[in-house]
């Protein structure tokens, strides 16, 4: 299986991040995409795909990150990230998108739509798929996504958070939906069945640890070797057998990341 979507820079790993990479691969994880969320996330993850070539990276600014950075320092920060994206060894623009709690704490949704449609012009520039933060502004990005052309590389639904009904118009634009730790969870309804709704060539499968970590760790800290926990739970709610999900999982993500499954 492939986590398309894990933030292993995170401070919460720089504790034990080689165990936690070694447990990931034990576990049957063959490849991870970590997303920057911010410019000072940029550089460092750059080196990680040169010394491992199972991980390999996104940049972007993640929308929660925007009531940090000053609005007049966007224009220069996305010049920046053109700049790296130029440069190579990045395999998706983002973790980047809307959301909704944001606009409380200081990023207009204004301004994230702006932020927003010059990643998306980036990754058409760079022929790069896009990893979608979408928290409560499905709204917002469904007119957003009409009106914009769509990345040719893909763009992946994180997390997804849509309805069942939202899959129909952003499978029909051309989207992937990965799902994460929610899905496990003994509540679980609405993920499960939007989940249902995918076509198969569009599920993908992350953890987004440190956070959102499955059942039955649901509360701890999340991490890559968690991954076989959301297969399972997304393969009995698809009536479909493990393995299977796994190989069609793990063949929609390296057609995104073809990286990932080549060799050093």
């Amino acid at each position: 299986m492939i986590d398309t979507h894990c933030h292993l820079d995170s401070e919460r790993f720089e504790a034990d991040r080689d165990e936690v990479i070694a447990r990931a691969f034990a576990a049957g994880v063959r490849g991870v995409v970590v997303p920057a969320v911010g410019p000072d996330r940029w550089e460092p993850l750059l080196d990680w795909p040169s010394r491992r070539q199972e991980i390999q990276v996104g940049l972007g600014i993640h929308p929660q990150l925007l009531p940090e950075l000053p609005e007049p320092e966007d224009e220069r920060h996305l010049a920046r990230l053109d700049e790296l994206l130029a440069r190579g060894g990045a395999v998706a623009v983002g973790e980047c998108g809307l959301d909704a709690p944001s606009v409380a704490a200081g990023a207009s949704m204004e301004r994230q739509l702006r932020v927003l449609e010059r990643h998306l012009e980036l990754a058409r520039r760079h022929r790069l798929p896009v990893l979608m933060h979408c928290l409560r502004a499905h709204k917002e990005l469904i007119a957003l996504l009409k009106r914009v052309p769509f990345p040719e590389a893909g763009l992946v639904m994180h997390s997804y958070s849509g309805g069942a009904d939202q899959v129909r118009f952003y499978a029909k634009v051309g989207c992937h939906f990965s799902f994460a730790g929610p899905v496990t969870f003994e509540d679980a309804r609405r993920p499960l069945d939007a989940a249902r709704a995918v076509p198969a060539d569009r599920l993908l499968l992350e953890t987004d640890a440190p956070d959102q970590a499955p059942h039955p760790h649901r509360g701890g800290r999340s991490e890559p070797a968690y991954l076989p926990l959301i297969g399972a739970a997304l393969a009995r709610a698809r009536g479909e057998a493990v393995e299977a999900l796994a190989e069609a999982t793990t063949r929609n993500a390296l057609a995104l990341f073809p990286a990932l499954g080549r060799r050093a």
